[in-house]
């Protein structure tokens, strides 16, 4: 039986949390010409998440780098008693795309991880240790596990490509699944396939497409940069009022799209807007920066920023929206050059 038929469903990231997982910075050419301002951020970040109420899990690839890590932590006034490390090596450590995915049973309660495989985001060659890694969490957290394979082959997926309401609606792109140069990923894959998979294993009943990503995303246009649920009925959606920019395009034709989006129930998704900063480049190189790349811990939202008057407007709309949690703005200016901020590099594990 699917995971569906057993009354499992992805659940909605504002969802109680057993733990966040993330993995500690090593890899320099994730960030040239800034490696070593990012330690000091992941420090904010982990700061942030128990300040949010949440349990860290942190990768590490040896002893020597967890005993950085926890001076580093240590110095910034973290409580290290709600950290724990595990000594898995990675490739590059960004947790949303190979960490566990898991459901929960509407039911009894019970959580599963998903086991799906990683291929460093069809674009790098190095990516065993993560794939590895993403299985040790598999097996950590236990209990009931779904292998994801579809017509007997194994399945190639990552955490940033969806987004969830809890109740059955899974937003996604077209970008990421459907373009010919995505297509590396699991071959052959229809939009069919894809809506079957998600309905089997996260429990979706409604999946909604959108079109692209935002320009910069070397994931191939992830959702979560660009639409997020915030509540079972709303939705934050980027958008660049620039007309001479390259991302107005694609974020128009996404609102056109959103404005006839509704929830598994037929209900109409109310549809919030969110501005994007001004580019971020580097060596004629842009970067995926968007607040939309949030992450919502268990009694606080962690949201990027970017030095930007556009910072202030995107944290007031938010606050407005997560009333029920602390809004934490994390410096991402520097982060965002490893194309990627908050939501990209933590996993929440159910409670």
């Amino acid at each position: 039986m699917t995971p569906f038929e057993l009354g499992f469903r992805f659940p909605a990231e504002w969802t109680p949390h057993a733990a966040t997982w993330i993995g500690w910075p090593h890899n320099e050419s994730d960030w040239p010409k800034r490696f070593e301002k990012i330690p000091a951020v992941y420090v904010e970040i982990v700061r942030g998440l128990v300040r949010g109420g949440e349990n860290v899990n942190i990768l590490v690839n040896s002893a020597a780098h967890e005993q950085g890590a926890v001076t580093l932590l240590a110095l910034g006034g973290v409580d290290i008693s709600t950290v724990r490390f595990f000594r898995w090596p990675t490739n590059r450590g960004w947790l949303r795309d190979f960490g566990a995915i898991c459901v929960r049973n509407g039911k009894t309660g019970e959580v599963a991880p998903i086991r799906f495989r990683f291929n460093a985001w069809a674009r790098y060659d190095d990516y065993e240790l993560d794939d590895a890694a993403g299985a040790e969490i598999v097996k950590t957290i236990g209990g009931r596990v779904f292998t994801a394979n579809l017509d007997g082959r194994d399945v190639v997926l990552e955490g940033g490509g969806i987004d969830a309401n809890g109740l059955g609606t899974l937003l996604t792109t077209e970008e990421w699944l459907l373009d010919p140069k995505t297509q590396v990923r699991n071959p052959g894959f229809t939009r069919r396939d894809y809506e079957q998979l998600f309905h089997d294993y996260l429990g979706a009943t409604n999946v909604l497409w959108l079109g692209k990503g935002v320009a910069g995303d070397d994931t191939h246009g992830h959702v979560d940069d660009i639409c997020r649920f915030v509540n079972e009925k709303t939705v934050v959606l980027a958008m660049e009022y620039d007309s001479s920019d390259e991302n107005y395009r694609p974020l128009q034709e996404n609102r056109e799209r959103a404005r006839g989006f509704r929830t598994e129930s037929g209900e109409k998704i109310e549809v919030v807007e969110l501005p994007l900063p001004s580019a971020i480049t580097q060596d004629d190189e842009r970067f995926p920066a968007s607040y939309a790349n949030f992450y919502i811990a268990n009694s606080a939202v962690l949201v990027p920023a970017f030095d930007h008057p556009n910072d202030a407007k995107a944290l007031g709309i938010l606050s407005e929206l997560f009333t029920g949690r602390t809004i934490i703005p994390i410096a991402a200016e520097d982060l965002v050059l490893g194309n990627g901020t908050l939501h990209c590099l933590s996993h929440e594990q159910p409670r």
